[in-house]
């Protein structure tokens, strides 16, 4: 039994070990077939500089309802039947290509239409019923079909088609009749942007998707893979999109172009060597503008001595002083509001309590002479007397609730520790959370005051003042409610964008 085991044992490693050889040999041969990759910037654009003054993109041009921004294009906008493309200026002259496309598609409705398109033809398709581009193209289009035409419930989806000029899109089918390769994949309303790259590599054209489920820029995923496939050997690279009864805004943050070269084969690299005239020249203005800088730095000096030695980084507010800052503003000011919602609702608590007072000695006092009480007042007193207690009890459970919400506030403002962001959003949850029970507990107030049958109203007691109605106590506090929640809400949102921006 222990040479069973010893052979059984000693083949498992054999076979271990022939299975490592063979994976760590198709590593070695996997990392020496991986081309070289070199960006090309004439065929690319990303932000935060996108666009230029006059609205145009340096070496790109843009047509239909494409609108250029210093962070990203929106080829089309969330209205309906709209166009729009962007394509390079440019043919691109190189064989092999990699494209890395950062886009977002947004909507409001269920079902999105109808698309985006990414392109390298040997023309550019400026407008045109397919996606926004023209129909007919020679070379490629990867299209993002938002859409279902042919009812099969098979969208979204990734199609990719190729055409030698001569076939013309099948729009009812979703293209499925001339699609290469396809596969479904939900890229509409993801929390982090969705990324492709799309590499077309020794005549195999290959899609990876970035479903927009998480911040990892490289958590890639297999989509369509089509060998053997013929492109032209110069095109321009290009992106569109349309809507039609439906709508979604189309936005593409980025579009990186990257020239493939097989390993040992790259590119000889352009004399760059500046000659030495120019060199001397550039030199001998260098030199020059140092000592001017020198001079100039002297004079500040001297006239103004109390500044000197003093570093001018301290002048200015860094990037995270600034955020910092403005998240104590932000949560200062939250804290004030909670203290005035407070104090009013500690007036509201003392108005309720007068006049409850002021109901039991009026049931007092008109129970007391007589040796029957009159049966009706007395109910509907009970019941005023009953509604406002269960009133006053709501209102202490409100106050306790912006009291902890005020306390978390305050623990929050006393933190100034910048690593505690975590902490800080989960105060705020907790402050959002506490708001939303302040909601509740004044709408079960409305449904309990009010009921369906009958209506609850104040007594007619001429000597006293007239009492405060329910109904409008009930709509003080939830419109005192709401605008506090939409205040939070609104302070929360521009908080999201001023970190967002840095």
């Amino acid at each position: 039994m222990a040479a069973f085991i010893d052979k059984f044992v000693a083949t498992g490693l054999l076979i271990i070990l022939s299975v490592c050889s063979q994976i760590c040999a198709d590593a070695v041969s996997s990392s020496s077939d991986t081309p070289h990759r070199r960006f090309e910037y004439k065929y690319s654009f990303k932000g935060p500089h996108l666009s230029q003054s006059d609205g145009s993109i340096p070496f790109w041009i843009h047509t239909g309802n494409a609108i250029p921004s210093a962070d990203q294009i929106r080829i089309t906008p969330s209205l309906r039947s709209q166009k729009g493309s962007v394509w390079t200026k440019n043919k691109a002259k190189f064989e092999n290509w990699e494209m890395e496309v950062t886009f977002r598609i947004t909507g409001r409705g269920r079902v999105g239409a109808d698309g985006l398109a990414v392109w390298y033809t040997s023309d550019q398709g400026l407008d045109g019923p397919v996606f926004g581009a023209v129909d007919s193209w020679n070379g490629l289009g990867v299209f993002f079909d938002s859409f279902d035409n042919d009812g099969k419930k098979n969208n979204p989806a990734i199609v990719v088609v190729g055409n030698n000029g001569k076939l013309v899109y099948d729009h009812e089918n979703d293209g499925s009749t001339q699609a290469l390769g396809s596969c479904l994949r939900d890229f509409r309303n993801k929390p982090y942007p969705v990324r492709a790259k799309i590499t077309y590599y020794q005549k195999t054209l290959t899609v990876l998707i970035n479903n927009g489920f998480t911040p990892d820029k490289e958590d890639y995923e297999f989509c369509v893979k089509v060998d053997n496939m013929i492109l032209p050997l110069e095109g321009f690279f290009g992106i569109s999109a349309a809507t039609g009864g439906l709508a979604d805004d189309h936005d593409v943050l980025s579009f990186l172009t990257f020239r493939l070269t097989e390993p040992g084969h790259q590119e000889a690299v352009p004399e760059t060597e500046i000659p030495q005239e120019e060199k001397e020249k550039y030199q001998e203005e260098f030199e020059h503008f140092q000592q001017e800088l020198d001079k100039r730095k002297e004079e500040y000096q001297k006239d103004h001595p109390s500044v000197h030695g003093e570093p001018t980084e301290d002048v200015y507010e860094s990037v995270n002083d600034r955020e910092i800052r403005q998240v104590f503003e932000g949560q200062n000011r939250i804290h004030l509001e909670i203290k005035q919602l407070n104090r009013q609702l500690d007036m509201i608590l003392d108005e309720q309590r007068r006049y409850v007072s002021v109901v039991t000695d009026e049931i007092a006092k008109r129970s007391a002479p007589q040796g029957q009480p009159v049966q009706v007042p007395i109910q509907e007193l009970d019941n005023i007397v009953r509604i406002q207690q269960e009133v006053l009890k709501s209102i202490n459970d409100v106050r306790n609730s912006l009291s902890e919400s005020l306390r978390q506030v305050g623990a929050i403002h006393n933190q100034a520790n910048p690593a505690g962001t975590y902490e800080t959003m989960q105060h705020f949850s907790d402050l959002k959370e506490h708001l939303h029970m302040v909601k509740r507990s004044v709408d079960h107030l409305v449904q309990q005051s009010v009921g369906p049958s009958e209506k609850a109203r104040c007594p007619e007691l001429p000597p006293f003042p007239s009492c405060l109605s329910t109904t409008h106590f009930f709509i003080f506090v939830a419109v005192q409610t709401v605008l506090f929640i939409g205040y939070m809400m609104y302070r929360s949102q521009q908080e999201a964008a001023a970190k967002k921006f840095f």
